[in-house]
């Protein structure tokens, strides 16, 4: 229930930041001004008594997310990944919310496969670990299926997890309208909106015949894609609260120092990264929206390996080609062109100024290129983006962001990797590749090609509308009520004309 009992839960998670004393650790990695640093202490030192103390063996921002539950790990993760934004000591702490949290018992486990897949574990495999990794929402245990003797990874849904994540997303509903009662303003920014979107991702990340089915279809999707590799589900072995799949070998992606010294190519595996980010984003519409560290490999001949497919991102056509287009823009420094998509697209509202826009822009961009990555803040750049969206009273896209998150998790992978690397050059041959065949002839042939087959399957129904149509058009003394609302679930005549005359041309063109 969505009540005033989240305040507690809110006071608490400030309390528990203040007790564990990430406050301050988290406060100094941000680099925040004085002014909040005192807000914080104000808000969060009476309460203090209120926060959970979590594990004291546990660096202070880990020991407070770990503490408050399975959707603050999730952000923990994010951050993770952008030592960029946190520093890099802070990120190398969060990492172990990847896949090193506290496992449950084993024991447990076995019972859950058990319970799900109505047989023994000796029926079903003839070996089975302690577990090998443990996250948010499940762990993970290594197996060797008795009927073949396959080695596969098992995947076992934490139990409580669901009533654990109703009650943080309850307490962030609650607090994104507070947020937008304090501050009308943030309501651009539809924070409501973005909880609900992701309360949507976590319920599907609990249910593994979805998982099952996202990695299918990845891997359907990527099979042909060179130095990529998805581990292929095993249904008879899966269910709702368990998914087995094949066992994915190689050495961590965010373990730098092991890839280098098993003589792997570090500059060419952070550019691969990003490059199967984009190839699936753009071509399929359809991408891993959880690839951080600990969702990733590197085997032992370069390959990269993906797994954990509970998050998947998903866009459609025109979105692909709004966001390509607006990514070729800041790569050729077109930051006009850029503020042009934004306004096409609605991104931006039409009563603002485009010219003044592309400035805000180049002065997002232009720092970028040309600098030594190492020497980015992108602290500093995400703050002035910021800036720019609240200047412009552009709204968050829902259907956006995953795209957006996948992409700043996915460049943090990409620089942990090589530090020195260049994202712009990197996303640049991919984006080029979209363009050239999703904006040109070929992209306007495939359209029509389109509009042809939806056209054709109505073919039936088009005398039937353009008699009706007619007909009401030459007699409507005629009309009755009835007649009325026959004629409204019609199109309107000019628009049944000209389909008429388009389905007629793109029937001829394609018999010709």
């Amino acid at each position: 229930m969505r009540g005033p009992h989240n305040i507690l839960r809110l006071i608490r998670t400030g309390a528990t930041f203040e007790r564990t004393g990430a406050m301050r650790v988290a406060l100094d990695a941000v680099e925040a001004p004085p002014r909040l640093r005192v807000a914080a202490r104000v808000l969060g030192w009476p309460f203090r008594w209120l926060g959970y103390k979590g594990d004291p063996d546990l660096p202070p921002v880990t020991r407070a997310i770990t503490a408050l539950g399975p959707a603050y790990i999730k952000f923990g993760q994010i951050l993770s990944t952008r030592a960029d934004v946190v520093g890099t000591e802070l990120a190398d702490q969060l990492r172990m919310l990847q896949d090193r949290l506290p496992p449950f018992p084993t024991e447990t486990a076995k019972r859950i496969v058990e319970t799900e897949l109505g047989q023994s574990i000796e029926t079903l495999f003839s070996e089975f670990s302690e577990p090998v990794a443990a996250a948010s929402i499940a762990q993970v245990h290594r197996a060797r299926v008795a009927e073949t003797g396959q080695e596969v990874a098992v995947k076992v849904l934490r139990p409580g997890i669901a009533a654990a994540f109703r009650r943080d997303i309850d307490a962030f509903h609650f607090a994104a309208g507070f947020i937008e009662f304090l501050s009308p303003g943030s309501r651009r920014l539809r924070p409501r909106d973005v909880v609900s979107h992701f309360e949507s991702v976590v319920a599907g990340e609990q249910d593994m015949r979805l998982e099952a089915a996202a990695a299918s279809e990845f891997a359907e999707n990527t099979k042909e894609d060179e130095r990529f590799a998805v581990p292929a589900p095993h249904w008879h072995l899966s269910g709702r609260r368990v998914l087995t799949s094949d066992w994915a070998e190689g050495l961590p992606m965010g373990d730098r120092e092991a890839l280098i010294a098993a003589g792997h190519d570090v500059t060419r595996i952070a550019t691969r990264v990003i490059q199967l980010f984009l190839q699936h984003a753009l071509r399929d519409g359809f991408f891993h929206a959880d690839m951080h560290h600990g969702n990733l490999k590197v085997a032992a001949n370069g390959d990269v390996l993906a797994y954990d497919f509970g998050i998947m991102g998903e866009i459609d056509e025109y979105t692909r080609r709004v966001y390509a287009e607006i990514l070729m823009g800041f790569i050729r420094r077109d930051y006009r062109r850029v503020a042009r998509v934004h306004f096409e697209a609605g991104y931006v509202p039409r009563d603002q100024d485009e010219a003044a826009f592309a400035r805000a822009l180049r002065a997002v961009g232009e720092p970028i290129f040309g600098a030594d990555a190492s020497r980015i803040s992108m602290a500093n750049l995400l703050g002035y983006l910021f800036e720019v969206t609240e200047r412009f009273g552009m709204r968050t896209r829902t259907e956006l962001i995953l795209l957006q998150r996948t992409m700043v998790v996915v460049e943090g992978v990409a620089r942990s990797v090589d530090p020195q690397l260049n994202i712009w050059d990197a996303a640049k041959p991919v984006v080029s590749d979209y363009i050239k065949s999703n904006l040109g002839p070929k992209s306007l042939a495939s359209d029509m090609s389109k509009v042809v087959q939806t056209v054709g399957r109505f073919g039936p129904l088009l005398p039937r509308i353009v008699e009706q149509a007619l007909w009401e058009r030459a007699h409507p003394e005629d009309a009755t009520p009835k007649s009325e609302g026959r004629r409204a679930g019609y199109l309107p005549y000019w628009l049944v004309t000209v389909l008429s005359l388009a389905a007629g041309a793109a029937i001829g063109l394609a018999l010709g």
